[in-house]
């Protein structure tokens, strides 16, 4: 007898009045692993990763909310919005527990690895360090970034922070300790989305119609793919590391072979100008973005 075709069904998590723009997922913590989205509707959500169900909106933001993170615990989040502030928030409760003003557009925030710092960048060409031991201190400021921020990261132990910019390709390696651009990681396209693969080993950037992946610790680039349209973003899969997808203006999410770059599958979205953005705890999860 024919074994019966394993149908897989996608989360569907209802909750937003405008696009989503940005998901991030926890680490697995002894309560699960957590889900939290930025809309342009100003509202943050934060859902069971597992299940997807809701468990609570944090609300304060007065525009659109372009990025959003959990720190490793899941115990806080941070969002960035173009109502020039970043917010720190209670992820137990849901209470802001600190609002961080810009100048201009917030567009991206990272947690460091230790929890103990909050990463921002956006419109103002500058990076923020804001120590969250010391929410009312000013924070530090790295001012020679070339564009405007579009994401993000922080590498080696929180010693380098990984970003690109709006309006050029490139990926930028700030050395922490110096606060300049230590290495630059040439693009033709500027780059969309940028990951670290969570075994520490690659990056993963999207830009036009190419995927990349660079070595993490010495920046060399090991493989390049061109994709079938114009690509928003990429992500390796996580557990083994021999497949990645990549979703952009067809509509379509595709799978492929990270080692020979075929295409091995693929997943068909529901709007145009789409971002698929996706984030891996355990096996494949993939959620669709659309802007």
């Amino acid at each position: 007898m024919d074994k019966k075709k394993k149908v897989v069904a996608p989360l569907v998590c209802h909750g937003h009045s405008r696009p989503v723009v940005d998901l991030f997922y926890s680490p697995v913590t002894p309560d699960g692993f957590f889900l939290v989205s930025a809309s342009k509707d100003s509202t943050p959500m934060l859902r069971n990763g597992e299940t997807g169900d809701w468990i609570g909106t944090f609300q304060g933001h007065k525009g659109a909310v372009w990025s959003c993170c959990l720190d490793k615990q899941a115990m806080h989040a941070a969002s960035a919005s173009a109502d020039f502030s970043a917010k720190l928030w209670d992820a137990l409760t849901g209470n802001e527990l600190h609002s961080f003003e810009h100048k201009h557009i917030a567009r991206a925030c990272a947690f460091s690895e230790d929890t103990h710092l909050l990463l921002t960048g956006g419109m103002e060409k500058v990076l923020r360090i804001f120590d969250l031991n010391r929410p009312d201190a000013s924070p530090r400021e790295i001012e020679n970034s070339p564009g405007s921020v579009r994401t993000i990261s922080w590498l080696h132990s929180d010693q380098t922070i990984l970003g690109s910019c709006t309006d050029m390709g490139g990926v930028r390696l700030w050395d922490v300790r110096t606060g300049t651009i230590v290495r630059t990681l040439d693009t033709k396209a500027s780059v969309t989305s940028a990951e670290v693969s969570q075994d520490g080993r690659y990056i993963t950037t999207a830009d036009g119609t190419s995927v990349k992946f660079w070595d993490a610790n010495h920046f060399g680039l090991v493989k390049s793919y061109e994709m079938p349209c114009i690509v928003e973003s990429a992500s390796m899969e996580p557990k083994y590391g021999n497949k990645f997808i990549a979703g952009g203006e067809d509509m379509w999410v595709h799978m492929f072979d990270f080692h020979t770059g075929v295409e091995i599958g693929k997943l068909q979205q529901r709007a145009p100008w789409s971002s698929a953005l996706c984030a891996f705890l355990t096996g494949w999860r993939i959620l669709c973005l659309w802007i």
